[in-house]
Formats: C-alpha cells, structure tokens, sequence
C-alpha cells in the first residue's frame, strides 16, 4: 500500500511540474504600472484556507457546480472567508496569526473583449510563492515575496465573467530568497496591489532615461517595444526643459536614447522630478523622472559631485501601528515621515525591496533609497537552481526602480558568510551581473563577519574588492561588549581606499522599561540603549572613510524569534521608536547626532 501511495504522489508531483511546464512562469513586470490603463482588482477576496495542501488534489481552482442529486464537493469559495488585497493573510483571520502554508484567493471580474489590445495581470508582490489559474487554465507560477510579476492573459481572456484563482503559500524553504533564517514576520499573502493592464499589441516595456555615469547634462538610456510592430519611432518628451528627442527602434524593439540638457538636479534639499513622456507609434507613457549623479571619488560618496554623508535609518515593510504589513501610500508617508523627522536623508529599506509607493514617495520628499535583495544569512548558494533565483530577484529590482533618481545603492546581499559554499563565486557574478545592468548606482553588500579584539576592528572580505562602498553590521555594546573606550577604537582595513557605512548597529530596549539596573542588558532598559548610542557616536569619530549611519532601526517590528515573555513578545525592540510610534532615549542621541551632521 505505501508502495503504490508513493507512486501516485510521484505522479502527481510530475503531472503538476508537466502543468507548470507547460504554462511557463511568470515574466518580468511591465516598468512603471502606475502609468498605464490598469483596472484594479483590489479588494475583498473570498478565500480557502488550506492548511494540509489538499487544495490541489481537489483542484479547488475549478468553479464546479453539482450536476445531479448525488454529486457534491468538498470545497468552496462562496460562504467562506474573506481576505483584503492587498494585505497579509496573518492579521487579518485568528486561525492565520502564524500561518506558513498555502491559501487560495479567488477574484471575479468582467471583459468586454477588444481584439486591439492586449491584457496582463499584474501583481506587485505575493508571498511567497504564487500559481496563477484564469478560468480553470494554469497560467504559471512566480517565486520571491518582494519583486513584481505578470502573465499575459490576451487569448485567456473570456467575454463576460472571469475568475481569477490564485494560490500562495508563504511556507519558507531552504533554498528560498530568503531562506529559513528570518528575524521579521514571515507575512504571506497577496501583499501588493492587483491589476488587470491593457496596452496596445506593441507597447512600451521598458525604458532607462537617467544621467550617464558622472556627467551632469547628458542622458544615455533606452527605450525597449514589445510586440510584433517593433520597428517604431521613439520619442522621449521632458516639456519643461523643451526637450524633444526622436529616434528609431531595431528590429529587436530596442531604440538607444541619447541626448543632453540643463537638469536641475535632484537631491535631498531639492527633490526635483520632471515630467517625462515615451511615446512610440503605437504607445505612449508618462513618468516622473529625477536626474541626479551618485558616485564614489576616493574615499568619499558624492552626490551630484558634492560630497555627502548618508545619515541613514534602517526600515522594515510594516507598519507597527496595526502589527502588520505595510502596504498603502499612507503606511509609508508615516514611516517617512519619522525618518524626515530623525534627520535622515537616506532609508535602507531592509533586507528586501519594499512596495513602489515607498521608493516614490521616498524620492519625492527627498530620501535617498538603498534597495536590498533578500539574500540573507544562510542562502544555499550551490544548491541549484538558487543562483537563477537571485538573477530573477535582481532583474525584477532594478526594472521596476531603474528610474528612480532616489535609489542611489542596489545592495546584493546581507550578512552572508565566507563558508558557506559557491558564495564568494555566487556573489561576485551577481554583482557584475548588477553592474551591467545599471552602472549608475552604488554597489554594495552588507557583511558581519569583521573581528573585533583589543578594541580593534579587523575588517576584511573578498566581495569588498568588488563593491563600490564596505557596508559593515556591527552591534558593539549589545552583542559584543566594549573592550576599551569607544574614542580609542582602532581599524584595520583590507580595503582602505574605499568609502565606509556603519549599516546597523543599536541595542534593544522596551520603551518605558526604567525599573531595573541602567547598566545592565538583562533590563532591557532605554537608558541602556541610550548609553549603546553615545558610545557608537562617539566610535564613530575613529572610523577612517566613515561616508554613512544606518541604526538598526527605526522602529519596534515584529520577529516571532524574539521570545522574552516582558520584553520582547514577539517583537524585535531595536527601535527608535516604540511600536506605537513612541520616542525611545536613544532617538534624541541620534537625532542629536544627525543635526550636528548638518552644522559641520
């Protein structure tokens, strides 16, 4: 009996890679969604909550209706329950607080059929992994919580009623981006928005209208059509400078974008954004666009040529307010809006990209962004079939951000290390791979790895060689203990002649914990996190080519790794602020620290 029960499974685990097979994965998201004709299809969704896995031996993405007296079946999206999209499944039904494991969504919607246009669905982000069913056709599936996806849907399409089935399961896997090690909520989910996009059968795909590489006033950048009508002419339209640039796509789609003009240039203090229109024969989009020069001379990070310092805050996609995923304009006006506050002029938005409206908004109110990768800790790098996954996550990055002047640092990975095996390889190819891609950004990747004896710093790494700027973690007085006086610290440095970043560093503290020793860690109190900040800030006066602070971080987020019963419950208390928003000791060091910054 076991015998034949591991044949049948083996057979339906090779039906379903056929099926798979068969319909291809997703392909990398159209650029700039919120430009095109989209309808969306947020809202409320019915769900089946599937916590066995049985939902594809049932095939619950089938709309079966009992077609006698004696037929029935065991599954249902009518008077079920309901789920928000966008949204993470874990706050919003008591039986999913800590759910891993898989949830089907059904959405409903009408089409008028129009055979001049063509039709995807779009999603900016599910968790973790998705296969997308439309009217009872498998379309694919899509791997990675953080980066968007499509299928194209043209000839799926029926006239009238469709049903869309889409099954996630955020369960995590060894050989996943991330893998098993999370110290964050493990949201799951339809987390970012849904929409159905209609363009022309050749449309604008994607484009790159940036600054060349350390030249102020000349724009290199292209345009790319998809679609039969290939061969077009493109125009890039910016009104206000008067700029009207025509040229002509290849066979191919592909039409290089040339020309020069009088930018006045984004940065912080003037977070400059101009209209933009691409525009072929048969599409046209329009854009927001900055243009601004990030790059490393010697030692220093300039911005626009000037040199500057990141005064940086780490940031998590949540909203602590609610304990849950964070996910509307206004959940990331909030998070900005304290970090404007601290005195930030940079967000690290960790340790995955985090939803557009946080990268645009971000930009507009004059933040520099450093999107991340999640290639975190104990990544799996020569299993195979992980490094296409990191290539995918990469190509999926940078074509929906490639345009925003704000992002100034791709960062490739965090807190990975030197043993695990084909990392080193793994890691060097990806960031050539970046590099090539889009050369007019900082390249970096964070490491913990540094040696810390005699209170002196032995900092050295191969990716180092490779990176534009050493981003280093280090928790010295949390983690590690001070060994001397944080003035007298000394650093050793493999690589000297490059720009340094403190990424993380702090302590945690439960906010209004004042009732035990100040100077002991077991208290968890503000006044020992307060005194983490003064020592860091004095350290920081020894590091040689210190360019950038990123305190780890903004605020309170939730980690079911962290299980003190008083002071953690669940939650990683790094913060600056409490998860209710409330200012920790430690907040006005740093804000202290960041406003004398700005006097020197």
């Amino acid at each position: 009996m076991n015998k034949q029960n591991n044949l049948l499974l083996a057979l339906a685990l090779f039906l379903g890679f056929f099926a798979l097979s068969l319909s291809g994965f997703s392909q990398t998201a159209m650029q700039n969604i919120a430009g095109r004709n989209c309808i969306n299809l947020n809202g409320q969704w019915p769900v089946i909550i599937d916590p066995t896995g049985t939902g594809n031996w049932r095939q619950v993405w089938k709309s079966n209706v009992p077609q006698n007296k004696t037929q029935f079946f065991e599954y249902s999206f009518d008077g079920g329950p309901k789920l928000n999209v966008p949204g993470d499944f874990n706050t919003q039904h008591p039986d999913l607080k800590f759910m891993e494991g898989t949830v089907w969504y059904q959405k409903k919607f009408n089409h008028l059929a129009n055979e001049s246009n063509r039709y995807f669905i779009h999603f900016g982000a599910v968790n973790y992994t998705a296969d997308v069913y439309l009217n009872e056709k498998l379309l694919g599936g899509h791997e990675g919580g953080f980066t968007p996806f499509q299928f194209e849907i043209t000839n799926d399409l029926i006239e009238g009623e469709n049903i869309l089935v889409v099954k996630v399961n955020n369960e995590r896997h060894g050989d996943g981006l991330p893998g098993y090690g999370y110290d964050w909520m493990n949201y799951g989910g339809i987390i970012r928005d849904v929409n159905l996009v209609q363009t022309p059968t050749s449309y604008i795909d994607d484009y790159f209208i940036q600054l060349k590489k350390s030249i102020k006033n000349e724009v290199e950048g292209w345009v790319k059509i998809n679609g039969q009508k290939a061969n077009q002419k493109v125009e890039v339209v910016i009104p206000e400078l008067k700029i009207n640039y025509s040229t002509q796509s290849n066979s191919d789609g592909f039409a290089k974008v040339e020309f020069k003009g009088k930018f006045d240039r984004w940065s912080p203090t003037n977070p400059k954004l101009y209209e933009v229109i691409v525009q072929s024969e048969t599409d046209t989009i329009r854009d927001e666009i900055g243009f601004r020069n990030i790059d490393v001379e010697g030692a220093k990070i300039t911005l626009n040529g000037e040199p500057i310092f990141l005064k940086g805050i780490n940031i998590h996609e949540e909203m602590p307010l609610r304990a849950a995923k964070a996910y509307t304009e206004t959940d990331a006006l909030v998070l900005l809006t304290w970090a404007k506050e601290l005195g930030c002029n940079l967000v690290r938005l960790a340790h995955y990209p985090h939803n557009e409206y946080m990268v645009k908004m971000a930009e507009k109110m004059g933040i520099m962004v450093w999107d991340e990768l999640p290639i975190y800790q104990h990544i799996q790098f020569s299993t195979p079939g992980v490094e296409e996954k990191m290539d995918l996550m990469l190509r999926e990055m940078i074509k929906r951000d490639r345009n925003r002047a704000g992002v100034v640092i791709w960062s490739l990975s965090n807190e990975t290390y030197q043993h695990t095996a084909n990392r080193d390889s793994a890691l060097v190819r990806i960031t050539k791979k970046c590099r090539d891609l889009d050369n007019t950004r900082l390249i970096t990747h964070v490491i913990n790895s540094q040696g810390y004896n005699n209170n002196t710093f032995n900092v050295w790494e191969h990716l180092y060689q490779h990176c534009d700027v050493i981003s280093l973690n280090e928790y010295i007085g949390w983690y590690v203990p001070w060994q001397g006086k944080p003035s007298e610290t000394k650093w050793k440095f493999d690589c000297t002649d490059k720009p340094v970043i403190i990424s993380e560093f702090g302590g945690e503290a439960l906010y209004g914990s004042n009732y035990g020793p100040s100077d002991e860690a077991a208290w968890w109190t503000e006044e020992f996190q307060e005194q983490i900040y003064i020592k860091q800030t004095e350290m920081f006066e020894t590091v040689p080519n210190l360019c950038g602070l990123c305190p780890w971080l903004l605020v309170d987020y939730r980690s079911l790794g962290r299980m003190h019963p008083v002071f953690q419950q669940g939650w990683n208390r790094k913060g600056l602020l409490s998860d209710k928003g409330q200012k920790k000791k430690a907040w006005y060091v740093m804000k202290k620290y960041y406003d004398r910054l700005d006097k020197k």
